[in-house]
């Protein structure tokens, strides 16, 4: 990592000492012209004449004044101008290298004012354009990120406005009208309060999925994990929600190994299961199967969920495990839920060391599980 990082950085370094040596060097080149010019050659022959017109002396005066204050003291006037030469020179240089921080700040500039243009330094500081650019990427794609989870959380208010509204408008009604008619017939009134004891079921599962969610997120979620077996596991739950499917005519084709088990949270895979099945019934085609298939591949369980459905095009398909996502907008209070099912369902696999993801083609959706087996 350091060999990487000195590679990145030895154009500028190398840039940097080229142009110190250089400056060194004038100013040594310098010290000895003024030292072989003004004490060795026609440069006291001009002192003294400076002297004679200046202030009007003889040319022997001169000399004398030029030999006793000028030639007696030359270590003092040759270090002086070694100073100076090299302060007009050291400043040259640090004048250079603020250019470059110029270029860096330009840059930073360019970052705040989220100017759209790629940042473009000079070629020997070509490692700072990459990290300011890459910085300017991860900004936007942040902007990006953020401005997308707060249309999903308008839309979550949106929806909830009207989910909630529409059971408890259920709710309110049917209570007032077991107040306002004492006398209503038994079964009548049984019919109302098995209604209104329906709505306020739906209203109950959407808060504990809100709750749910929320303490996913917050890592309250601890995993109890214990040897399951996964077939039965799969069995059990197709039949418990085989009055689901059947409303549209669908079923659930099981392919997997009957001693296939897995090592994890049955309660919390249980719910994965489900939220994908009963996703998988909102949005299949009337009297298709939903084909479920377990294995193990490479000290890994791969289960998939197959279903005949409207393909998913690609920029919605990565979307569809995010929190408050809902495929179908139009379809709120029957099928949509919440938009947190496959939410919860990627936070319990994710919580577990897996993965999921979703493909979809040719009218077919699948969502593919990869947990990782007791030994990983």
């Amino acid at each position: 990592m350091k060999n990487n990082k000195r590679g990145e950085y030895s154009e500028f370094q190398t840039k940097i000492m080229q142009r110190f040596c250089v400056y060194a060097a004038l100013s040594i080149a310098a010290v000895i012209i003024v030292y072989l010019f003004l004490w060795k050659q026609r440069g006291g022959d001009w002192t003294v004449r400076f002297l004679e017109h200046f202030m009007r002396i003889s040319h022997e005066q001169a000399f004398f004044i030029y030999h006793t204050f000028f030639r007696s003291y030359k270590e003092i006037f040759f270090a002086a101008a070694i100073i100076l030469i090299f302060t007009l020179l050291l400043w040259r240089l640090f004048q250079w290298m603020t250019g470059y921080f110029k270029e860096v700040n330009q840059g930073i500039d360019a970052l705040l004012a989220e100017d759209v243009a790629k940042i473009h330094l000079s070629p020997e500081m070509k490692p700072f354009e990459n990290k300011l650019n890459a910085v300017k990427q991860t900004l936007k794609k942040q902007k990006q990120e953020t401005a997308l989870a707060e249309q999903r959380k308008d839309e979550l208010v949106m929806y909830l406005a009207h989910d909630i509204r529409t059971p408890l408008t259920s709710v309110i009604g049917y209570l007032n009208l077991l107040e306002e008619e004492p006398d209503m017939p038994v079964e009548q009134r049984a019919k109302s309060i098995h209604i209104t004891l329906d709505k306020a079921y739906r209203l109950e599962e959407m808060i504990n999925e809100l709750f749910e969610i929320t303490r996913y997120n917050s890592s309250q979620i601890r995993l109890s994990k214990k040897t399951v077996d996964l077939y039965y596991m799969l069995v059990q739950l197709s039949d418990e929600l085989s009055p689901v499917f059947s409303v549209h005519g669908n079923s659930i084709v099981l392919d997997a190994d009957e001693d296939l088990t897995v090592y994890a949270d049955p309660d919390k895979l249980v719910r994965v299961f489900s939220n994908i099945l009963r996703n998988a019934a909102a949005y299949s085609y009337p009297g298709t199967e939903i084909i479920i298939s377990a294995k193990e591949m490479e000290e890994q369980f791969v289960i998939s969920f197959q279903n005949k459905g409207n393909t998913i095009q690609k920029e919605k398909l990565s979307s569809i495990f995010d929190k408050f996502y809902r495929l179908d907008k139009a379809r709120i209070s029957y099928t949509g839920g919440t938009g947190l099912g496959l939410a919860i369902a990627k936070e319990i696999i994710l919580l577990h060391g897996g993965s999921i993801r979703a493909v979809s083609e040719d009218n077919t959706v699948t969502i593919v599980i990869c947990l990782p087996g007791k030994d990983c």
